[in-house]
């Protein structure tokens, strides 16, 4: 399903991590693909509250605990820097879609990076 978000086609995900040689852009592209799995979802599924909204991150956020361990096999990892970027990114996609309060804490509940 292609995405309809304008603002979400325009978006430069994960910039500042294709920006920074320590994280492997081939990982960082998985990254980008599951934030744009997430819109999909997002866009598939329309969610009216941000329970639901949260229900979608969360899965998201699974996804990265698992693209984690492919950055520490490459000598990097998601640490302080890259998981805020990260947390940006979910924050972003929220806004795109009219959740203009979601607390980013909870967009990535379930994080272990």
């Amino acid at each position: 399903m292609p995405i309809t978000n304008q603002q979400v086609e325009r978006h430069a995900f994960l910039r500042q991590m294709y920006d920074d040689s320590y994280f492997p852009d081939r990982i960082v592209d998985q990254g980008k693909a599951i934030l744009l799995r997430l819109c999909e979802r997002i866009e598939a599924q329309q969610p009216s509250d941000l329970g639901t909204l949260y229900a979608l991150t969360q899965a998201a956020t699974e996804e990265f605990n698992l693209l984690d361990r492919e950055f520490v096999a490459a000598g990097s990892g998601i640490e302080t820097v890259a998981r805020e970027w990260i947390c940006d990114e979910f924050c972003f996609v929220a806004s795109a879609y009219g959740f203009t309060d979601p607390h980013a804490e909870v967009l990535t509940a379930g994080r272990d990076w």
